[in-house]
């Protein structure tokens, strides 16, 4: 099973893990589709790998149907989501799975990773 890191901003990797996020949104995914897990890094401040989850999808489209198909879990307001994908034409939603917080946030270190990745990371 392929798994990567993502780095997320701690705002909505909490939602994530309290269950108002269903969706992880990025501009690019992964090249490797058998991704099947994503560990959550949370980035500054927090600056901590805080839980993982599975990935049930990845769904592609225009940024306008992604929207429709995912506004209700998505976590976030509309005007956020416009802004984010400003001046693209596809957006990628990554439909969350199982949720597990750690106990107790981790280090990168313990993932082999000496820096944060600007968007993600492929772990062995």
């Amino acid at each position: 099973m392929k798994t990567v890191l993502l780095s997320i901003k701690p705002e909505f990797a909490e939602k994530i893990f309290d269950g108002t996020k269903k969706y992880e949104f990025r501009k690019s995914i992964f090249k490797n589709s058998d991704v099947q897990k994503v560990i959550v890094y949370a980035s500054s401040p927090v600056q901590k790998v805080i839980g993982e989850f599975s990935i049930v999808d990845i769904l592609n489209d225009d940024i306008e149907t992604i929207w429709k198909k995912t506004a209700l879990q998505s976590g976030i307001t509309h005007d956020f989501y416009l802004s984010y994908f400003a001046n693209k034409e596809k957006a990628y939603a990554i439909k969350i799975g199982k949720t597990t917080r750690y106990k107790k946030a981790r280090a990168l270190s313990d993932f082999n990773l000496s820096f944060a990745p600007q968007s993600f990371a492929y772990l062995s």
